[in-house]
């Protein structure tokens, strides 16, 4: 209950059959190698796993079922690092927006704040145009704004 679920890699890359928990996260990273120390502990019935091994583990991470994300390359950052994306509304106008962001999760960001599900947002040739500008949407162009609760 309100614990990171974790999966075990083994060295022949295969995961280890039961599943973990997160116990400790070091809240700074390390410089040098750009790494966080982490405590996990994984159930041993079978006593596969030797105590004090370092080991590969995949995190779950919270996944906000009605959240929303964009591909990263859709968003901007002003001079003060606010993101930022494009959005094209029903008369095909261009308007800028601030954005609350997440995590990544892939080549996406979730969404927090700012954005709505099916609001279109310019992914390509950010460069060409800016606030104020209208521009011609191929119909054939789904929203790229999605929504994980699908």
């Amino acid at each position: 209950e309100g614990q990171a679920r974790a999966s075990l890699i083994q060295d022949d890359g295969s995961v280890y059959p039961l599943p973990g928990k997160l116990l400790f996260s070091d809240i700074s990273v390390d410089p040098s190698t750009n790494q966080i120390t982490l405590r996990s502990e994984f159930p041993n019935p079978q006593l596969d796993l030797l105590p004090g091994s370092y080991v590969r583990v995949r995190l779950q991470q919270a996944m906000q079922r009605d959240g929303l994300s964009v591909p990263q390359r859709a968003v901007l950052r002003d001079s003060a690092g606010v993101p930022k994306v494009l959005v094209v509304d029903d008369q095909a106008r261009i308007s800028e927006r601030q954005v609350e962001l997440g995590s990544a999760q892939g080549d996406r960001w979730a969404v927090s704040e700012g954005l709505r599900a099916g609001e279109r947002v310019v992914v390509e040739g950010l460069q060409h145009v800016k606030a104020g500008d209208q521009v011609q949407i191929a119909a054939d162009t789904p929203s790229i704004v999605q929504h994980n609760g699908q």
